[in-house]
This record gives structure tokens, C-alpha cells and sequence, in this order.
């Protein structure tokens, strides 16, 4: 009698197992992305990966949004209608929308203990993380690096075997450069918040508080990044031209120096072909500590409620954001990788640096010392991005830095309603 009993425990015990596996198994899950251009195949290639390891489990890919300005107010839509996917890719830049609104299930309980040996660096970590709660998890990554032409710099008296490792050398290069002839420019970076942001958080500044209650590039970190927008116009010759004039004139040869986003290598690359090899150095960092530089990219995160299919989505994101996804998603996009196990084990990605050198410099700076790209809040956030463009403008045309620095301070918290 009592084996009996003990059978049939085990019996129903093994069926209960079973039927929560088979339920498991079966689960579909819905997945949501945008920039059909760069994601198209790479996302068919990730969920034919991940199902074909684990042929059980489902992924439904949605029709996708054209930016990811688009999908964030798809989503927004969806979750009041009930229609929400259950997993989604959104900019780096934009998931806190969605966190703001609730709809963001934290991770935290789903990552593994030694988040460091599954290849989740603190820096990585938190371009997805607030206020202590990890809401998303980095996919791909890009942030500001140098790009360099070898040939201007040797024309210029200078080598790459001894390029400058500081600011100071770098504009006393560029002006070098300028020097070579009237169709000839030595440095350029955008008059852009996401370029202020990169060159304040080399310094350890950052744009606001820890609470978000308050500007904080005003600081000794942030007039001494501000002022290398001067420097670079009037010790370095940079010129008034647009962003686009840059982007066209670095691969044609005539732009010694870069500071743009490591996203557009592939691009450079093929357009300097023939002409000169295009060089990557990483950013000068300034500060001892504290140092990071804002990312742009991707990040996925979980949004269904139902506890079933968040155990499928996990092992998506899991899967996504480990080394054999981010195999996937940088040889298919070049993005940087958002887990550093793809670039301290050569089995993963060591082919494509072996034939992508200057790629592994911006990778590693973005495992190093990726960090948010800070987004200012409430509903003006967005409008004083203008502002930021507009005072940068002002230094490289000649205005006081810390007077142009403060004011844009001032007008800030006003505008943000922070006094």
C-alpha cells in the first residue's frame, strides 16, 4: 500500500511537471521592433536561432514601425487597447516612455547572479536600468568615437604610431591640418546635445542630477567640455559647416579628424575606399572616475503580464542579449555589442574584428563605459535638446563659455519647470 501510494505521488508529480513544461512549450510569443532597413533580416535571423534551439517555443514577429519614435507611440496605443506585444525593441533613448506609463516588467528577478559572467558589464547594464530597477537590457550600441585620416595626419607632420591622446594635442593636430590648404578642414563634431553629452561625461560631468531635479552641466566638468566647442573653432579651424557637409567630407578626404558616431563606420569605411584607410580611436577620457559616454542603439524589454509567457520571453531576451544573439546582431547590423563575452572570446566574433579592427576600438569603449543617453524630462524635454544646439553654436562662434554655459543652465530649469 504504501509503495502504491509513493507511485502515485510520483506519477502525479511527473505529470504536473509535464503539463507545466508542455504548457511552456507551447507558449507563442509576439515580438516588436522598428527600422525595418537595419532589423529586417536581423530580426528573422534571431528568432530563427533562438527556435531552432528551442524548437518548442514560438516567436511571432509583428509588422514593424519605420523609427523608433513610431513604435514607442505604437506600443503606447496597444497597451490601452489590451494588444500589446509581449516583448519589444525599442530606442535606448525611449524605453523610459514606457517605463514612465507602468508597462515595463523589471528584469531583476529573471538575470543571473554573476551578472559580470554573463557578460552583463555595470556599464552595459545600465542603459537600461532606473532608479536601482533594470527595466531593459542593451541589444546594440553606438557611441561618439574619432574618426581619423591617416594620410592628412601624416601630410600634417604628425603619425598614428604617435597620435595625441588628449584634447590639447588633438586641436594643436587639427590646426595643423587646417594649415594644408584651403579645401583641407582639421577637426569637426555637431553642435549636438548627444556630442555635448559624450564630451561632458569623458570630463565625469553629467547633465542633470541623480533625481533628474535639477541641470547639472554648469559644473567645472561641463564648462571645460563646453569650451572644446571654442577651442576646436578657433585653435583647431573648424568650420560652420552642417552635419551632412561632414558626413560627406570626411570619406572624400578633405576632413582629418571626426567626432562622430561609431554607427556610421561601415559607412566611412566604404565611402573612403580607394582613397585613404579610415582609422578609429577611441574618445579622449579626461576624468579619473565617473567617466561614461551616452549610447545610442537598442534595447528590448518584457511587457507581458502573463507569467507563462514572460518564462518564454525571458529566455528570448536571454538569448538576444547573450553572446550568440549579439554574434548575430553585429555581424547583420554592425552595432556594437551590448555583452562583453563576444569580444573577450575570439570564438564568437573573432573573424569579423581579425577583418574589422577599427569595429573592436568603438566595442570596446562601449563595454567600457557606455551610459545612458540622458533624455530631459517632462513635456519640454525634447524642445530644450533646440537649445542645447543653439548655445553650442554660440561657443564655436566666439561667445564667453561660462556665461553661455550658465544661461543655458538657467533658461533650462526654467523651461523644465525645475525652479
Amino acid at each position: 500500500m504504501k509503495l502504491l501510494k509513493t507511485a502515485c505521488k510520483l506519477i502525479l508529480s511527473f505529470g504536473i511537471a509535464l503539463s507545466a513544461a508542455s504548457a511552456l512549450a507551447a507558449t507563442e510569443i509576439r515580438v516588436h521592433y522598428a527600422i525595418p532597413t537595419i532589423w529586417a533580416e536581423t530580426q528573422e535571423k534571431l528568432a530563427d536561432a533562438f527556435m531552432a534551439k528551442n524548437p518548442d517555443m514560438k516567436i511571432k514577429i509583428d509588422g514593424p514601425a519605420e523609427s523608433y519614435a513610431d513604435g514607442v507611440q505604437r506600443l503606447l496605443r496597444e497597451a490601452v487597447a489590451g494588444t500589446a506585444p509581449d516583448v519589444a525593441y525599442v530606442g535606448l533613448n525611449r524605453w523610459r516612455i514606457l517605463e514612465d506609463r507602468g508597462l515595463t516588467k523589471p528584469l531583476d528577478s529573471f538575470l543571473p547572479k554573476d551578472k559580470l559572467a554573463a557578460g552583463y558589464t555595470p556599464a552595459l547594464l545600465s542603459l537600461g536600468s532606473y532608479k536601482d530597477v533594470q527595466h531593459a537590457l542593451g541589444t546594440s550600441a553606438s557611441n561618439m568615437v574619432l574618426y581619423v585620416n591617416p594620410d592628412l595626419v601624416e601630410k600634417a607632420g604628425g603619425s598614428m604610431d604617435n597620435f595625441p591622446k588628449d584634447f590639447d594635442g588633438i586641436i594643436e593636430l587639427a590646426a595643423k591640418i587646417d594649415a594644408l590648404g584651403d579645401n583641407i578642414e582639421g577637426i569637426w563634431i555637431g553642435r549636438h546635445d548627444w556630442r555635448f553629452q559624450s564630451l561632458l561625461g569623458s570630463h565625469g560631468g553629467r547633465p542633470l542630477n541623480e533625481d533628474e531635479s535639477d541641470i547639472t552641466f554648469d559644473s567645472n566638468a561641463g564648462m571645460t567640455a563646453a569650451s572644446l566647442y571654442k577651442r576646436f573653432a578657433q585653435e583647431g579651424g573648424m568650420s560652420s559647416m552642417t552635419q551632412n557637409d561632414a558626413r560627406q567630407a570626411f570619406p572624400s578626404g578633405t576632413l582629418g579628424m571626426f567626432f562622430e558616431s561609431s554607427s556610421l563606420l561601415k559607412r566611412f569605411e566604404e565611402g573612403a575606399a580607394g582613397k585613404f584607410q579610415v582609422t578609429v580611436l577611441g574618445t579622449p577620457v579626461v576624468a579619473k572616475d565617473n567617466v561614461y559616454f551616452p549610447t545610442g542603439g537598442s534595447a528590448i524589454l518584457m511587457l507581458t503580464d502573463d507569467e507563462t509567457k514572460q518564462k518564454v520571453a525571458w529566455e528570448y531576451i536571454s538569448f538576444v542579449t547573450g553572446p550568440e544573439g549579439q554574434k548575430i546582431i553585429v555581424e547583420n547590423t554592425g552595432y556594437a555589442p551590448a555583452n562583453k563575452i563576444v569580444l573577450d572570446d575570439a570564438k564568437y566574433l573573432g573573424a569579423y574584428y581579425d577583418k574589422n579592427p577599427n569595429a573592436k576600438v568603438a566595442h570596446a569603449q562601449v563595454a567600457a563605459h557606455a551610459g545612458p543617453w540622458y533624455a530631459y524630462p517632462g513635456a519640454e524635454g525634447v524642445a530644450v535638446t533646440d537649445l542645447i544646439a543653439a548655445a553650442l553654436v554660440e561657443l564655436t562662434e566666439g561667445a564667453d563659455v561660462e556665461k553661455t554655459v550658465s544661461d543655458l543652465a538657467e533658461t533650462l530649469r526654467l523651461q523644465l519647470k525645475m525652479k
